[in-house]
């Protein structure tokens, strides 16, 4: 039997692909941005993150290294873990912390409809993106992922 999907009317059609939704991240914590895209996720939905370099981390500066600097480090280079240094890479490794993706098939299929960009790509700029309000950071100390990332050593 066919599992039925949702109808929601924020979807926009991309490229006769498919019904995804386009969603800012700009000025966005990045943990309540991933609770609401999760839930998108597993509803059916597919998600574009748009500007991801510019969703934050709560925290000073100094703390929120150290604690990347440790997701880096830990491990060995041959088991891993593997942290990515990308912002786009980062924000989808943190939705991915919220979805039970090893065991369970619906959630791996979810996390393949998560796309995250650096920007916004020529295929969306048409598209507007949604902004949530509820996402958006009011921390008094905060960090866009894009300068912990130029801090770790990638280049965009």
């Amino acid at each position: 039997m066919a599992k039925k999907h949702t109808v929601n009317p924020q979807f926009r059609e991309l490229d006769g692909v498919g019904k995804v939704t386009v969603i800012d991240a700009t000025n966005t914590a990045a943990g309540r941005l991933g609770t609401i895209v999760v839930k998108r996720l597993l509803n059916g939905e597919e998600v574009h993150l748009v500007n991801a370099e510019k969703a934050t981390i709560s925290g000073t500066m100094d703390a929120v290294m150290a604690r990347y600097n440790f997701k880096r480090t830990v491990g060995t280079r041959r088991k891993g873990p593997y942290y990515p240094r990308m912002p786009h890479m980062m924000l989808k490794r943190t939705m991915r912390g919220m979805l039970n993706y090893q065991e369970l098939s619906s959630h791996r299929d979810a996390y393949k409809r998560l796309k995250a960009h650096i920007g916004v790509p020529d295929e969306l700029a048409d598209h507007t993106a949604i902004v949530e309000e509820k996402a958006l950071s009011n921390a008094y100390r905060r960090v866009a992922i894009g300068e912990i990332s130029k801090r770790l050593g990638a280049k965009f």
